[in-house]
C-alpha cells in the first residue's frame, strides 16, 4: 500500500474513532469472592475496534468480543457490562457519545450500587493521540529522519496530559460514588513506539520523534497511575515490557498494529494478541485490588 494511501486510511479510521452498551455481572472464582458484577469503561483501547468479532451494542463503538473486558470476564466467569466506546473521552463517562452509527449512553450509567469490579481505560483521546498520530505521520513524509512532530507540538502534549488529570480524578470519584464497594482498576496504555530508528514508512513516524512520542505516552500512563493511587484504585501497567511488541515489532510479536496491518485491528491500536496481554495483566491485578471504600 502506498504511504499516502495508507495515511489516508489511517486518517479515516482516526476520524471514525474520534466520533463517538452494556453486555453484564455475577461471577465465579475471583469475581465470586466479590459477589458482584464487572463493568468495563473506556475508549478504543478498551473496545478493540476491528478485532473480530463484534460484541454487539452500538455499532459505532466498534466493540470486540476479543477485547480485554470480554477476556477478563470469561476468565473470571463474570457477567460483563461492557460500556466502552471507540473515540470516548472523559466527558463521555457522564454524557452520551454520538458515533457515526448510533449514540452510546453515558458510560457511568452502566454502574450500579452493587457493582463489584470496574475497569477504566481513558485519557488518550482527551490528549488527542489519534489526531497526533495522523499529523505526525503526514509530517514525517517530508522529514522522516528528523523530528518534525517534536517541533510541531513542543510541550503541548505535556500540558494536555496535565489538563486531563483532574478529569480522570472526577471520573474515579463518580465511580466510587455510584459503586462504593467496587474494586476499581485503571488500565494504562500499551507501548506504541520503539526506540530509534523506528521502521519508517511501515510506521510513518520520523526517527527523531519516537522518543518524544514515547515520553508523552509514558507521561500519560504515569498520570493515570497517580490518579488511581489518589482514588484508592489499582493501576494496571500495560506499557511495561512493551519494547519488542510495539508497532514496529514483527508479525506474531506485536501487540499494537501500525499502518501496515499484520492482523485484524484498527491502525495504531491493540490487536488480539495485545488484548490477551492486557487481559492477563488485569486478571492478575484483581485479587490484590481493594474496594475504594476499604
Amino acid at each position: 500500500m502506498h504511504l499516502k494511501k495508507a495515511l489516508g486510511v489511517a486518517s479515516a479510521v482516526a476520524a471514525l474513532l474520534a466520533l463517538g452498551s452494556p453486555v453484564a455481572a455475577r461471577a465465579d472464582g475471583t469475581a465470586a469472592a466479590q459477589g458482584k458484577s464487572y463493568v468495563a469503561l473506556g475508549d478504543s483501547f478498551t473496545a478493540g475496534p476491528l478485532i473480530p468479532r463484534s460484541a454487539g451494542g452500538v455499532p459505532g463503538c466498534l466493540r470486540s468480543d476479543h477485547a480485554y473486558p470480554s477476556l477478563v470476564a470469561a476468565g473470571l466467569g463474570a457477567r460483563l457490562t461492557d460500556a466502552s466506546c471507540s473515540g470516548a473521552e472523559t466527558e463521555h463517562m457522564s454524557s452520551p457519545q454520538t458515533t457515526p452509527l448510533g449514540v452510546n449512553p453515558p458510560q457511568l450509567d452502566a454502574l450500579a450500587e452493587d457493582t463489584g469490579l470496574v475497569t477504566l481505560g481513558i485519557g488518550g483521546n482527551d490528549v488527542g493521540f489519534g489526531q497526533i498520530a495522523v499529523t505526525c505521520g503526514l509530517l514525517s513524509v517530508k522529514d522522516h529522519a528528523g523530528a518534525p512532530c517534536t517541533a510541531r507540538y513542543g510541550d503541548e502534549l505535556a500540558r494536555r496530559v496535565d489538563a486531563t488529570a483532574p478529569k480522570v480524578a472526577a471520573v474515579l470519584a463518580e465511580i466510587h460514588r455510584r459503586s462504593p464497594r467496587a474494586r476499581v482498576l485503571v488500565v494504562g496504555y500499551l507501548r506504541l513506539v520503539p526506540e530509534a530508528p523506528g521502521c519508517w514508512p511501515v510506521v510513518p513516524l520520523a526517527a527523531g520523534d519516537l522518543a518524544f512520542l514515547d515520553a508523552a505516552e509514558r507521561r500519560l500512563n504515569a498520570m493515570l497511575e497517580k490518579r488511581a493511587a489518589a482514588a484508592g484504585a489499582t493501576f494496571v501497567d500495560a506499557y511495561r515490557d512493551g519494547l519488542g511488541h510495539d508497532m514496529c515489532a514483527p508479525p506474531g510479536r506485536k501487540w499494537v498494529e501500525g499502518i501496515a496491518l499484520t492482523s485484524a485491528a484498527a491502525p495504531f491500536h491493540p490487536n488480539a494478541a495485545g488484548m490477551r496481554e492486557v487481559a492477563a495483566r488485569v486478571a492478575a491485578a484483581v485479587p490484590a485490588a481493594r474496594s475504594t471504600d476499604a
